[in-house]
């Protein structure tokens, strides 16, 4: 199994568009073969460390994650959070 983590600093973070944003990432549960889990959460400390929004997905196999990358459930998904993020970091490990 492979956890990919996504963390997202937004150019708008009223909390209408980190909903938004969420709303948009959580319309990929279900849809993507090898995708196990996705859970998606907004962050309520606001410290100087925090972002604003992160995504947390589970794929059965690596060559799963790496079919997420150009699915067309994701793609428009990707492109719209490039849109509004204002930077964002990943990691992705074995469990």
């Amino acid at each position: 199994m492979i956890r990919h983590i996504v963390m997202f600093w937004l150019k708008d973070n009223r909390p209408e568009s980190v909903e938004a944003a969420a709303a948009r990432l959580r319309s990929m549960r279900g849809r993507i073969e090898g995708m196990v889990e996705l859970e998606v959460g907004a962050d309520f400390l606001h410290s100087e460390r925090s972002c604003d929004l992160c995504l947390t997905t589970l794929f059965e196999t690596r060559e799963a994650l790496d079919a997420y990358r150009t699915h067309p459930v994701h793609v428009p998904v990707q492109a719209y959070m490039h849109s509004v993020r204002e930077k964002s970091c990943a990691a992705d490990y074995e469990v």
